[in-house]
């Protein structure tokens, strides 16, 4: 039997009200074979976050932070960018790419570090710093981008910070751990506000020592998103890429990992011979996962694929105020070669 045209418009709107509920997916197709296919057929690009399921970063044409990410967007030649992620991440490929299709396999997959940040209410906290440039971490709405003079991600953050005169003024958004981080590696004082990142959050110091008491010889790697007491002591801090380059270049064996558990399969197969372990949160879970991150599948992921939907949409104006920070970032990274 086959399907319509009008067929596929219908189902395509029912995506973009409700998502893929009703759509259920032949367990005989071969998802792997039938995402490449409508790669090619598409002219389609998959760009996957780290924190995502094993297999979506398995299919996916690259896999990187929030930097590489935003950099793969503006450079890529694909007519339909697929972004495997959260939807921030997908609105900033929206910015940049305003000619191309871009689809997110769940909507619903959202940021409670961008969530914490209302523009409305920012927009007020910012009338209170006149004099104050705004830099705001990439996780955070269009709705913020555009209030913001410049964009970072825990890659380039310290080194945008140290672009700007010492004398200036800064109000850092959304994240207060890595506004804080920041403040002690550049000595800047900084106005933060008052946001956060559920998942690095949670993770709990008690816990940690006990593992590190088991493992005596695993160094703990944390992400700057963590609270201050797990970063004072961790063996190394970074974001997500250069946890993942620190773990395959460094001498040790075993390492307790205080991020999203979604890089461990990347750890693992960048180091097969060593040890990833997952840093225990102050819960009854055993890992620690985003349950944003985790409402993709790559189920979701080929639906999302093969009818088109769901589309990020987006008002121009709007995309024109949040681009400009983010090309204001990724020329102070392309200064520094980032």
């Amino acid at each position: 039997m086959y399907i319509t045209d009008v067929q596929i418009a219908d189902k395509k709107k029912k995506i973009e009200k409700v998502g893929f509920l009703d759509i259920e997916v032949d367990p005989t197709i071969d998802l792997f074979a039938e995402i490449e296919k409508l790669k090619k057929e598409k002219n389609a690009v998959i760009l996957a976050h780290y924190y995502q399921e094993p297999d979506i970063q398995d299919v996916a044409d690259y896999i990187g932070d929030s930097l590489g990410l935003a950099q793969k967007a503006e450079k890529t030649s694909a007519d339909i960018i697929v972004f495997a992620g959260v939807h921030f991440m997908a609105e900033t490929a929206k910015i940049l790419n305003p000619t191309k299709k871009v689809l997110l396999p769940d909507l619903k997959a959202g940021c409670s570090l961008a969530d914490s940040a209302p523009p409305d209410l920012f927009r007020k906290f910012k009338e209170q710093y006149p004099d104050h440039i705004v830099i705001s971490y990439i996780n955070c709405s269009a709705g913020i981008k555009a209030l913001s003079d410049i964009i970072c991600t825990s890659s380039n953050a310290e080194k945008i910070v140290e672009s700007l005169p010492k004398d200036q003024k800064i109000i850092f958004a959304p994240d207060k751990n890595l506004g804080a981080y920041l403040v002690k590696k550049t000595g800047r004082d900084m106005v933060l506000w008052n946001g956060a990142c559920m998942v690095h959050e949670i993770f709990s110091l008690e816990r940690i020592t006990k593992l590190k008491m088991r493992h005596p010889n695993a160094k703990l790697i944390a992400h700057p998103e963590c609270e201050e007491p797990i970063l004072r002591i961790a063996d190394y801090i970074g974001s997500t890429t250069g946890l993942l380059k620190y773990s395959k270049q460094d001498s040790a064996r075993e390492y307790i990992v205080a991020t999203e558990t979604g890089i461990l399969h990347q750890m693992q197969k960048e180091s097969p011979g060593k040890t990833f372990i997952p840093a225990p949160p102050d819960n009854s879970c055993a890992c620690n996962d985003c349950p944003h991150m985790k409402l993709n599948t790559l189920e979701k992921l080929y639906l999302c694929m093969k009818y088109e939907a769901p589309e990020i949409i987006m008002e121009e104006k709007l995309r024109e105020a949040a681009k400009k920070p983010i090309d204001r970032m990724l020329q102070i990274s392309a200064q520094y070669g980032l």
